[in-house]
């Protein structure tokens, strides 16, 4: 007898299905874009949910893509914890609605399965019901519905057709539990099976009855799976690892026992539902276009303009909006500097708030048109061809295909392109991409390598075409990735070693991209990069400002009297003027021009003054033993402090303590100070040894909050970003150590 569902209406509804089914797209639309996007407790797998519009509410979880709930990935495990109950604070959905690709249905139904013997009221929504007729396939509904024991919806989601129609049955009172398993196991585990189920049971009661049979199913070939059960069932665990040996034993592949026993029911089921109207050789049109994009000759060649395409766009067309971001965090510092008396406050509300604001801020261009392009890779089915295509050569050094674009995305910027891996499926290669991802040459190293190679370097040329300078900057980005993919490889072996994951892929057809869902996907990144990430860089901004601002400190006493000195002839020129007959107003105005210099290099001198004697100065001058391995002095070590902001601050840092004033790295005049520099000795500070040194500590450092910010957002917790950071910094250490006393030893300093 069908039992029926007691409560008024579900509250929670479920959407599960493998990758590449359009389950986002169903949950866009039953949500109406009213989402709510984090993470689950503990981990990186991104957690979606949304209220479906109506008089009752209903909540949807949009769970992440799974092949199947006997756990292989970090998002398989996530979607399984989420349906059994295990997930702390997670409670077990009412409802699963399982979208299923139309054209690809024995495959389908083998997650479809797995979720009705949970004993959860199951819908299955036959999505792509279009790709299906195209490919001249037709199903029998009525008996698919008869044969599952669920209600089969059929629904073209990227039509919004039958979502009406979905939408009813997520909200009827009378939703049937599913029927009884259907299917038997091979009769070696079969009969197995109840005895296990029985000990389980015992030692843990509130595992529902319908749901006992697939978690000791789960258990027996499944070691992590097992290890969940340590604390809550100790003699459960141990009885199955008895049977695991019996069978093992016995030479009874148990570990297939259920792949064979499920398709052993489904393919038979799907034969009897399934039709084909038209000959299976005629090619559909994602195979014609696939005959090019993924050729092993003409695949790549467009893949690499693709590339190069984005990362034009990330790194060049992202800048106008950029600068105009960065003047706004000025000018608007400039109007609150001016409407504000001259004190500490101030300086907190302009150098400290306007400036952390706007390190968050700026990079937002970036991100919105990483995401935009990623998004239409999505969309159109192109992003898994793009992973296939490059996964030969990424697994070489210990990565997958789809690491490609987050890794060229670090080229303009590490943080889009560490937002950027959360697109791949495998839990380790994300998290080995993360790692490695700020070793690319992003676009705030190049000031610094553009004021060292031209103050420091030749500018020769090599078989009288390329440049020494040229070289230099090839050699810093060559240096970067290279060391990105060997420390991917040394992750790979070394900290995330274990069974290596296999390439399986199903490529998507081919559709239309869906701008409204790109643009909605856009701004949800953005938000949680503002409104996350932005929490820890705005934070660190403020205490960067701090360090520079404190301890406050008297200038010295020749620095005051020169101050003096101007404000006299300043105001004795005023006098002056008004004497001749000049209208007072025009008076002052004319010495403020021709006495802006001097105030500016007033000003300059104080600024250095401060900054020598702040926590940040300090750090410097205590730094210096240890950098001074490295040629660095207190300076580049206060720079290098400063630098954590965001790398090219080393230049307005240097340019403060230089007493040079507001300075790029193209100033002529900031070269000039850096090559006088002097020790007491007269050993010059700066010698293409120390700036060769320098740039390669800036290839290699982690010198950048922000990314170990996005990066904390993304892993979820400090550990990795700490691990980065040290295992980054001790990297640029050791390169620029050897460099350094290596080109000293050879009389190169």
């Amino acid at each position: 007898m069908t039992e029926v569902l007691s409560h008024i209406a579900p509250r929670r509804v479920a959407l599960i299905g493998n990758p590449n089914v359009g389950k986002t797209t169903v949950f866009n639309l039953l949500t109406g874009l009213r989402q709510k996007v984090g993470n689950y407790p503990g981990v990186t797998v991104e957690k979606k949910t949304g209220r479906m519009a109506g008089d009752l509410p209903v909540e949807i979880i949009d769970l992440p893509g799974s092949y199947s709930l006997s756990p292989k990935s970090m998002d398989e495990r996530i979607a399984y914890d989420v349906l059994s109950g295990h997930l702390a604070g997670e409670p077990p959905p009412d409802v699963v609605v399982c979208i299923v690709d139309a054209s690809n249905l024995e495959r389908n139904l083998y997650l479809v399965s797995q979720v009705i013997d949970l004993g959860i009221p199951t819908i299955v929504a036959l999505n792509m019901m279009d790709a299906a007729e195209s490919a001249g396939l037709s199903i029998d509904l009525a008996v698919l519905n008869e044969r599952l024991g669920v209600p089969v919806i059929p629904i073209t989601a990227s039509r919004n057709e039958g979502i009406g129609k979905l939408k009813y049955e997520i909200r009827r009172t009378d939703l049937a539990f599913p029927p009884e398993r259907a299917w038997q196991l091979m009769p070696a585990v079969e009969v197995e099976m109840p005895a296990l189920i029985e000990v389980l049971s015992k030692e843990a009661p509130k595992v529902p009855v319908r749901q006992r049979f697939i978690e000791v199913l789960q258990c027996l070939t499944s070691d992590s799976m097992l290890d969940y059960w340590t604390t809550w069932a100790p003699g459960f665990q141990r009885e199955v690892q008895q049977v695991r040996k019996k069978l093992e034993a016995q030479k009874v592949p148990f570990q297939q026992a259920e792949v064979i026993g499920r398709y052993g029911w489904i393919s038979p089921l799907v034969a009897g539902v399934v039709s084909r109207k038209k000959e299976v050789g005629s090619a559909s049109v994602s195979d014609r276009i696939d005959r090019v994009l993924t050729h092993r000759i003409f695949g790549p060649l467009l893949f690499a303009l693709l590339l190069l395409l984005i990362f034009q766009a990330v790194f060049s067309w992202a800048t106008p909006a950029m600068d105009v971001i960065e003047e706004g965090v000025v000018g608007l510092g400039a109007l609150i500097r001016g409407a504000l008396p001259t004190n500490m406050l101030t300086d907190l509300v302009v150098d400290g708030i306007i400036a952390g604001v706007g390190n968050v801020v700026v990079f937002l261009p970036q991100i919105l048109l990483l995401f935009f392009f990623l998004g239409l890779m999505e969309d159109t089915g192109y992003m898994a061809r793009s992973a296939f295509i490059m996964d030969r050569l990424m697994s070489r050094v210990g990565l997958g295909g789809g690491s490609v674009v987050p890794l060229l995305s670090s080229f303009a910027c590490a943080i889009p392109g560490i937002m950027a891996a959360r697109t791949l499926a495998n839990p380790k290669d994300r998290l080995i991409t993360i790692m490695v991802a700020p070793l690319m040459s992003c676009s705030a190293r190049l000031p610094v390598y553009t004021l060292f190679i031209a103050a420091f370097l030749p500018t020769g040329k090599v078989l009288g075409l390329i440049t020494f300078q040229g070289l230099a900057m090839f050699s810093m980005y060559l240096l970067g990735t290279v060391m990105a993919f060997i420390a991917s490889l040394v992750l790979k072996k070394v900290v995330f070693k274990g069974e290596s994951s296999f390439f399986a892929m199903e490529l998507p057809p081919y559709r239309l991209p869906r701008f409204k869902q790109i643009f909605w996907r856009m701004i949800d990144r953005s938000k949680a990069f503002v409104i996350r990430a932005g929490k820890i860089i705005f934070g660190m901004s403020i205490i960067l400002w701090a360090l520079a601002r404190f301890p406050s400190t008297d200038l010295d006493p020749a620095i005051v009297s020169a101050r003096l000195e101007v404000e006299t002839t300043y105001s004795n020129s005023v006098d002056r003027l008004v004497q001749e007959g000049v209208d007072p107003v025009l008076a002052v105005q004319q010495t403020d021009e021709a006495m802006h210099s001097d105030f500016k290099q007033i000003e300059a001198l104080e600024a250095g003054y401060r900054i020598e004697h702040s926590f940040i100065g300090m750090l410097g001058h205590s730094l210096e033993p240890v950098m001074r391995p490295l040629g660095f002095d207190w300076k580049i070590s206060a720079g290098i402090v400063s630098a954590f902001a965001a790398r090219e601050v080393i230049i307005s840092a240097l340019a403060t303590i230089y007493s040079v004033g507001d300075a790029d790295e193209n100033s002529p005049l900031l070269r000039e100070k850096l090559k006088a520099d002097t020790y007491p000795n007269g050993d010059p500070v700066y010698t293409p040894l120390v700036a060769v040194s320098l740039l390669v500590f800036f290839v290699l450092a982690l010198q950048c909050m922000s990314t170990l910010a996005i990066a904390k957002r993304e892993t979820n917790t400090w550990k990795w970003p700490a691990v980065m950071w040290l295992y980054m910094t001790g990297l640029a250490y050791l390169f620029s150590l050897a460099i350094y006393q290596g080109g000293t030893a050879l009389g190169w300093g």
